[in-house]
């Protein structure tokens, strides 16, 4: 290596076929290249030119020069941005945002997270309202629903959630079950008391289920879990929560309306750092392992 500034000058002239063409490339004087190719020539004890008027060309150890010092510069490039990478030291606070209904299956990737990334501080932020991520309110948000549309994030699909309608069977004991959607009317249900719910389900219900049959409602839906499993209705919840609970009867059968799409949403400004790029990069990852699809 203490030849190397020669072999590049030399690999350089072997490219561009002329010392002068050589010196504007690297930034010297032609004297310096000339020097260059002798000092090399020397230690050699060989010719790594053929010198003309009209240039210098490479002998077959000229050329086999070009060949090494072109590997090793390649080698040097993976070397330094190897470099580069490793000093991108993933640290600080990453905020995330989701409903308290997605803790569950957060909760692992954000552990896995911190295993690989020991100096970042996450924060969850659980929340039915949606980060204004243009503010710095959050990193990255788990939205369920319609897909967002604000053109300064970046969103990428996360799965579906699938949903059913479901009553616990001391509900059925005491007030029986509908056999069709045509004998909903005059059951007990649990539902939402917003005025424009965003869930589809919850639209499916405001659509198909009169009010006076709404006996509990809450826009907390991650509350319609407990009270359908303490028997006050009959309410939607995801399956995923039905298959932990025996107990429950699937009172109609799916449908794909229902079903609430997932999406993770960084803001375009944010999405590259290397954090939230390191965050993204497990969820959405092959070995993520917490998607419903």
């Amino acid at each position: 290596m203490q030849h190397w500034n020669e072999i590049r000058t030399a690999a350089t002239v072997a490219r561009l076929g002329t010392v002068s063409a050589a010196a504007d490339a690297i930034n010297v004087h032609r004297a310096t290249i000339t020097r260059h190719i002798d000092t090399l020539e020397g230690v050699l004890g060989a010719k790594l030119f053929q010198r003309s008027r009209r240039g210098f060309l490479p002998t077959d150890l000229g050329r086999r020069l070009l060949r090494i010092a072109e590997a090793s510069e390649e080698q040097f490039d993976q070397l330094f941005l190897h470099a580069k990478r490793q000093a991108e030291v993933i640290e600080g606070d990453l905020a995330i945002t989701s409903i308290g209904q997605m803790a569950e299956h957060l909760f692992p990737v954000i552990a896995e997270f911190g295993r690989r990334y020991p100096r970042v501080k996450t924060r969850f932020l659980a929340s039915q309202d949606l980060a204004k991520l243009e503010y710095g309110e959050a990193h990255v948000a788990l939205r369920v629903g319609t897909k967002p549309q604000n053109p300064d994030n970046v969103v990428r699909a996360a799965g579906t959630m699938r949903i059913g309608l479901y009553a616990h069977r001391s509900y059925a004991a005491q007030y029986g079950l509908p056999g069709s959607e045509a004998e909903l009317a005059g059951h007990r249900f649990i539902g939402s008391d917003a005025a424009n719910p965003r869930a589809p389900f919850m639209k499916w219900m405001a659509e198909n289920i009169p009010p006076q049959d709404i006996v509990l409602a809450s826009s907390d839906i991650p509350s319609h879990t407990p009270a359908v499993l303490a028997g006050v209705g009959i309410g939607f919840l995801p399956h995923y929560l039905a298959a932990d609970h025996p107990e429950l009867v699937e009172v109609l059968p799916p449908r794909a309306e229902w079903d609430v799409q997932l999406w993770l949403v960084t803001h375009v400004d944010l999405t590259r750092t290397p954090k939230v790029r390191a965050f993204i990069d497990l969820m959405t990852g092959p070995a993520a392992g917490w998607r419903f699809t």
